[in-house]
């Protein structure tokens, strides 16, 4: 089947189109800077070469019509109609919970999804403009929607639970939800795979690192605690997110400087973590570059990183009682070496045992980073969780529950 995979955004939308027959990618690209007057769609040809087009001012419609176009197109596309495309997977942010799997969309699915929206505001709006675009364009192509929170849905309530006043889970839904569950189950699934194990028989940790990172405990094939809550701030310290923090810091900070929500929000989403402590940025490569010139607040920021992260990783193995295979993933941990490298070294007392050598070589291909005698296997894993809606995609529109 040739599936559309679209994750849409509140100024973007990000497309693949992947034929599962061999999980080929024959397109792939995005529309950026939506609703303003220098909207433009970029893509990357079957050569590997890269194209940007303007398209002026473009709703979320104008967009997804952008990409269809593109992939009919007579010189660049690589189907000749939107009759070619078998049906179409949606990344949706937050399910509740509401959803613990990928469900073909209806209007009831739909629904739901907008019941979300208060504890989604910036995300399940434009995933949602992306389903009504597809409807309205290919009214009668099959929609299949895949929840980042879906995979978390096995965590038990000793790990989803806030310790607040009950009422308020009772009647606002406020709890752990967890999210990049697509890339975590995706990794887990696949390391599995590479090393000719079974899922069912492991205790694994993976950590979804980059500008956003979530860490998340995998259990048999279950996941069973994750880093990211309610909302995607809490846990690690990301790019411009805080994660972890004293939620008394904030009501002190709200009241002494007068902070409406809504500022405070800002702050904690786009104004802290790398980029809040460094002040310098939220790449990674920049900060390394810092902190390799002696950059004194670089390298605060950087420590500060990896520590959160080797607090997750032995704090799941605790929970587990044991790990067995510890996956990097994302934009830092596929590429990242110093961080992987970082991270490792103080786990060394629970058998953790890195290939320096190697993992210095290794930027974004599936290998075994840890050496023979490690009694924990560290493995580099690309995510790939666009390839994991496609494959939900395919079974749901054939009748099968996705694996």
């Amino acid at each position: 089947m040739k599936i559309l995979v679209l994750n849409c955004g509140s100024s973007s939308v990000k497309y693949k189109l992947i034929d599962t027959s061999n999980d080929n990618t024959l397109a792939e690209g995005g529309v950026e800077r939506i609703g303003l007057e220098d909207g433009f769609l970029k893509f990357k040809r079957a050569d590997g070469s890269k194209e940007t087009v303007a398209l002026g001012h473009v709703d979320h419609n104008g967009a997804v019509s952008a990409i269809l176009n593109n992939l009919t197109d007579e010189k660049e596309g690589c189907i000749k109609s939107y009759e070619e495309i078998d049906a179409v997977g949606h990344r949706v942010v937050h399910g509740g919970e509401k959803f613990n799997k990928s469900v073909l969309i209806d209007d009831d699915v739909k629904a739901m999804i907008k019941e979300c929206y208060d504890i989604a505001p910036l995300h399940n709006p434009a995933n949602m403009t992306g389903i009504e675009a597809i409807t309205a364009l290919m009214p009668n192509v099959p929609q299949v929607g895949v929840f980042d929170t879906a995979f978390h849905q096995t965590m038990p309530a000793k790990s989803y639970m806030y310790a607040l006043p009950y009422k308020y889970y009772a009647e606002d839904g406020v709890r752990r939800y967890g999210f990049h569950g697509t890339s975590h189950r995706y990794v887990s699934q696949r390391v599995c795979e590479f090393l000719g194990v079974d899922i069912k028989e492991q205790k694994i940790v993976t950590c979804h690192v980059g500008n956003g990172g979530s860490i998340t405990a995998v259990l048999n094939g279950k996941s069973v605690d994750t880093s990211m809550g309610l909302t995607p701030t809490e846990g690690l310290m990301m790019g411009t997110r805080v994660g972890d923090v004293d939620p008394g810091a904030l009501t002190y900070l709200m009241t002494k400087h007068n902070l409406t929500p809504a500022q405070m929000q800002n702050i904690i989403n786009k104004e802290s973590g790398m980029a809040g402590v460094s002040e310098i940025s939220s790449d990674m490569r920049e900060i390394e570059a810092a902190d390799n010139a002696g950059v004194e607040r670089a390298q605060m920021a950087l420590a500060m990183y990896e520590q959160r992260i080797i607090k997750y990783v032995g704090a799941y193995a605790a929970e587990m009682g044991g790990v067995d295979i510890i996956v990097f993933t994302g934009g830092v941990g596929e590429n990242q070496t110093g961080v992987r490298e970082n991270v490792c070294r103080p786990l060394g007392f629970m058998g953790v045992e890195l290939d320096n050598e190697l993992n210095a070589k290794i930027r974004g291909t599936e290998t075994v980073i840890s050496t023979p005698s490690s009694k924990v296997k560290v493995v580099v894993i690309p995510t790939d969780e666009e390839l994991m809606i496609a494959r939900d995609t395919e079974a749901i529109v054939n009748g099968r529950q996705p694996e």
